[in-house]
C-alpha cells in the first residue's frame, strides 16, 4: 500500500540508548506515564499485531500528540483463522489499513515477506527496511523479546528493531505481559505466552481500550473466533505493560 507523506521531526526522547539486561536492571516501581516522543515507529510481523497487541499503546501515543507510523513485514496470509473467498493476504491488507486509521497511525508500510518465514530472511535485510522508515523517529515500539506468544515472526521483527536501534542509539520500547497474565493464559488455553516479572516491567499504564477494540473489529477475519485475544484483554482490563529493550540514557 502506498505510504502517506510524513514530516520529519526532531525526537524528544534521548537519542542514546543502552541494552537492558538482568545485570543492568534494578528493582523499581513501573511508571504510569508513557514516554513522550514527537514521532514513533512501530514494527510488527503481521496485520493485526498492531491492533491485537500494540493497539491500546499506539492509540495512547497518538492521543498524546506523537506522530505514529507502522512497519509490517508480512501480509499474514498463513493464518488459520478467517473464512474468505478472496486471498487472505489481500483481505488482511485492507483490514490493516482500516485498523491503522482507527488507531491514529499516520502511515503504514507493508512488505510481502512470506508469513511464518521471517527467520529465512537475513536480519540485515529486515534491519535495512527499518532504517528506510526511521527518519524522524525518536522511539521504536515492538513486541517484547520472545515475541510475547513465542511466534518466530514476532521474535524476528523485534530482532530487526533492536539491531537497527542499537546501531543508531535509539530507544526501543517493548510491549510486554506480566508473568501472572501469561501464566493464566497458558494454563487456561494451552498457549505459550512469555511473561515478565514485576521488576522487569518499566511501565504499567492505564489505557482506554475503545480505539483498540474498534481497530480489532476492523480485523474481522481474525478477531471473530479468537478466544485467546478476548481472554487476554479481559485479564489485562485497563492496563498495559511495557519494558525498555533499549533504554534511553541521559
Amino acid at each position: 500500500m502506498p505510504e502517506r507523506a510524513r514530516p520529519v521531526a526532531r525526537p524528544i526522547v534521548a537519542s542514546a540508548a543502552r541494552l537492558v539486561t538482568a545485570e543492568t536492571s534494578t528493582l523499581h516501581r513501573p511508571s504510569n506515564v508513557l514516554p513522550r516522543a514527537e514521532e514513533v515507529l512501530a514494527i510488527c510481523a503481521h496485520p493485526d499485531d498492531e491492533s491485537f497487541g500494540l493497539g491500546a499503546v499506539l492509540a495512547a501515543l497518538s492521543e498524546q500528540g506523537a506522530r505514529v507510523r507502522l512497519l509490517c513485514f508480512t501480509h499474514g496470509e498463513a493464518s488459520t483463522l478467517g473464512d474468505t473467498d478472496r486471498p487472505l493476504g489481500e483481505v488482511r491488507t485492507e483490514e490493516l489499513e482500516a485498523a491503522a486509521n482507527t488507531l491514529g497511525v499516520m502511515a503504514v508500510t507493508l512488505h510481502g515477506y512470506p508469513d511464518g518465514h521471517l527467520f529465512d530472511v537475513a536480519l540485515e535485510e529486515l534491519t535495512a527496511l527499518v532504517d528506510e522508515e526511521s527518519a524522524g523517529a525518536g522511539l521504536l515500539l515492538a513486541f517484547d523479546e520472545g515475541g510475547i506468544t513465542g511466534h518466530p515472526d514476532h521474535v524476528r521483527a523485534t530482532q530487526a528493531a533492536l539491531a537497527f536501534a542499537a546501531s543508531r542509539g535509539l530507544p526501543v520500547l517493548g510491549w510486554a505481559l506480566p508473568e501472572v497474565v501469561a501464566a493464566q493464559l497458558n494454563t487456561e488455553l494451552g498457549t505459550g505466552f512469555v511473561g515478565r516479572r514485576p521488576e522487569e516491567l518499566d511501565f504499567a499504564v492505564e489505557v482506554d481500550r475503545a480505539s483498540q477494540r474498534a481497530a480489532i473489529a476492523r480485523h474481522a477475519s481474525q478477531s471473530g473466533d479468537n478466544p485467546v485475544l478476548w481472554r487476554r484483554l479481559e485479564l489485562l482490563d485497563t492496563s498495559e505493560h511495557l519494558r525498555w529493550l533499549l533504554a534511553p540514557t541521559e
